[in-house]
Parts: structure tokens; C-alpha cells; sequence
């Protein structure tokens, strides 16, 4: 499997060319893609798209959502699936993404991790278990994450909004309003050099379930992107995600 990275010079583009050069999912890097320069021995790298003429089977982007309009129109000409694990859309772009799904198969999730799916999977169970309870979602990322909260964090809000159709997302708090019954709250910690947390509570008046993710290495993420790369390979155009990968695996 012939992959091509974009943002090949970030920290998760690198993770990605670690594995691939040790064959991880039977990858193997063949070109990488960022707005600087990078200067790699193992595979070419290009800050044009117009100057990508490797054969690739996949592309797995780790750069930055405001890349993805270019990303797609690459591999939409070129007919090659891509593996989205940038977060931070916007409304446009995701329109961008939607439309791109008519012509080639496209992966996308908020976080790459096995893991976090289970907790997914896990926070709706619970959320329906106790229609009642109070839901706080609080994520914990490193000083100089971008996007808050993260695409994690509204991934598991919105899933837990599919069993509670009522529910409202509030960011943080603040003011002398009361809580309300069918609000999710969620706050946003960014410090040191945190790689992801996500912490699920819900609570009621006589107890409280915590449900938490801590991920311990940026490969995690990689892993998993190489595995919805290796997923995605063969399928036809349309939209994937980590859900639907694990129930058909």
C-alpha cells in the first residue's frame, strides 16, 4: 500500500512516516506533502500538488483543515482515496469534504483511535441508560493545539445528542445562569505537553459514572490512520468513518 502524507513535517505526519517505513498495515511512504519544505531520505516530499507524479494508492492527511479544499481536488483528479484526520472544519469545508465523497472514498474521524471509539460507543450507552443524568465532557490536550474544543470532544457530544435528541452543547461556563437539565457541557484544557484526554461524567443525584481515554503516544493515531488507510483501499466512492470500519472489520 503506497501512501503519500500530508503534513509530513508535523509531529503526527512523522509518526505516520515512522510506521510506513517499518511496514506497519503492509504501508510504505512514497511521497509526502507540507507547505514547507521538508527534506526526508527515505521518500520525496512537495509543497505543490501540481508536482505529485508518484503512483499512490492512499493519502493520510495530518496537516491543517484550511488544506483540505486542495487535498481534495488533488485526489479527486487523481481518483485516490484519502484518510482525513485533521479536525476544525469548517462549514464550508465540510461541504468541500461531502461533495469529494461523490467521487472517492473518504475517511474521516475526529480521532484516530480504537479506543476512542469504544468510548464513544460506551458514552451513549451510559447517556441512554440515565436519561436523567447531567453529561460534562472535559478534554485535555497540549499547549499548542489549535482548534478547542477538539474534534473529539464534539464527536462524542454529538454522539451522545443521537440518544438525546434535546440536548444543547455548552462550552464552558460562566455567569450566574443555572445548569440546565438538557445541556452537555464542555471544556477545553490546553497545557504542557499533553497528547489527548477525554473524560465523559455523568452524573446523577445519587451517583456519578466516569468514563475516560488517556492516550499515552502520537502512534496510537498513527495506527489507526494506517489502518483506515489499509480499510479504505478497494471501497467505493462515499464517506467512512471509524464506526463503520470497526462493525465491518
Amino acid at each position: 500500500m503506497k501512501i503519500l502524507i500530508c503534513g509530513v513535517g508535523g509531529r503526527m505526519g512523522r509518526e505516520v512516516a515512522k510506521l510506513a517505513l517499518d511496514g506497519v498495515r503492509g504501508a510504505r511512504a512514497v511521497a509526502g506533502f507540507d507547505i514547507l519544505p521538508v527534506d526526508t531520505r527515505e521518500f520525496p516530499t512537495y509543497t505543490d500538488w501540481a508536482s505529485v507524479n508518484e503512483e499512490i494508492d492512499c493519502i493520510i492527511d495530518f496537516s491543517h483543515h484550511t488544506a483540505t479544499e486542495a487535498l481534495l481536488n488533488f485526489a479527486k483528479a487523481k481518483k485516490i482515496p484519502v484518510v482525513l484526520a485533521t479536525t476544525g472544519h469548517t462549514e464550508e469545508e465540510l461541504q468541500i469534504i461531502a461533495e469529494a465523497t461523490e467521487v472517492i472514498p473518504v475517511f474521516r474521524s475526529a480521532n484516530m483511535s480504537l479506543g476512542i471509539a469504544l468510548l464513544v460507543e460506551l458514552a451513549k450507552t451510559t447517556a441512554k441508560a440515565f436519561p436523567d443524568a447531567d453529561i460534562e465532557i472535559i478534554e485535555k490536550h497540549h499547549n499548542r493545539k489549535l482548534d478547542a474544543p477538539s474534534g473529539t470532544a464534539l464527536l462524542l457530544a454529538n454522539a451522545i445528542k443521537t440518544v438525546r435528541e434535546r440536548a444543547r452543547l455548552i462550552f464552558g461556563r460562566s455567569g450566574q445562569a443555572k445548569r440546565e437539565a438538557d445541556e452537555i457541557g464542555i471544556h477545553a484544557i490546553r497545557m504542557g505537553n499533553i497528547i489527548g484526554e477525554h473524560e465523559v461524567i455523568v452524573g446523577t443525584d445519587t451517583q456519578t459514572i466516569t468514563l475516560k481515554h488517556e492516550a499515552h503516544s502520537r502512534s496510537l493515531f498513527a495506527e489507526g490512520a494506517l489502518a483506515a488507510a489499509e480499510y479504505l483501499c478497494g471501497k467505493p466512492a462515499g464517506l467512512y468513518d471509524m464506526e463503520r470500519m470497526i462493525s465491518e472489520n
